[in-house]
């Protein structure tokens, strides 16, 4: 008897993800870095980094600050030190602040920000951007749970963002118990079909 080979690719193991279920934090995070993986995939979308990198080089220039002026307070004496270092604590109070700013009012509650191009007579950018938060249980079913809640915008566009060709925003939200066990093991594999089938319905509506 001939062994038949099966040529068909098993799709990838997932990594079991665990939390605490009775940490919102926690599930919430979970769900952002599934979200995040799901859409990186190399058949989605390429991931843009840019509020992380305007928070880390916001922070990182902070601290270079703050140890070149403790640095220059230690080789100088107080009162001639006293200038630089105050010009060196100012400087770090604005970049903080300025770090803080940036999260409450520009990045918010941004969990993913996404582009991908492809050439269909003419090279066409979609940039898909989502939102993400938690909500309180629905007072009318309680014993559901808190809800994981995404809001997301879509921008299709040809001719370098001159030609706009499908534009969309939409909000979808399911509590934390669709996906998460009374043991907290997560089911990654339903998140991603309740993902791609939000994702799917956004990018396939126009305005």
């Amino acid at each position: 008897m001939s062994e038949i080979k099966n040529n068909t690719t098993a799709p990838p193991q997932l990594e079991e993800v665990k939390v605490n279920n009775s940490s919102l934090t926690e599930l919430k995070l979970a769900c952002d870095d599934a979200l995040r993986r799901h859409l990186s995939r190399p058949d989605q979308f390429k991931a843009q980094h840019t509020h992380a990198d305007v928070r880390l080089g916001l922070g990182y220039a902070s601290v270079a600050i703050a140890a070149v002026t403790g640095l220059y307070s230690w080789k100088k004496d107080f009162e001639e030190s006293k200038p630089m270092v105050w010009i060196g604590v100012i400087l770090y109070m604005l970049l903080t602040g300025a770090q803080t700013l940036y999260a409450y009012f520009i990045e918010r509650d941004t969990v993913f920000v996404g582009k991908r191009k492809t050439v269909n007579k003419r090279i066409e950018t979609e940039r898909l951007t989502i939102g993400a938060k938690t909500l309180p249980s629905n007072k009318k079913t309680v014993s559901d749970g808190p809800r994981y809640s995404l809001t997301a915008s879509y921008v299709h566009t040809a001719n370098n963002g001159k030609s706009l060709i499908r534009k969309a925003k939409q909000t979808t939200e399911a509590t934390f118990t669709t996906w998460f066990d009374e043991e907290g093991r997560m089911d990654e594999v339903a998140f991603g079909e309740w993902l791609s089938g939000f994702v799917e319905k956004l990018v396939g509506e126009s305005s």
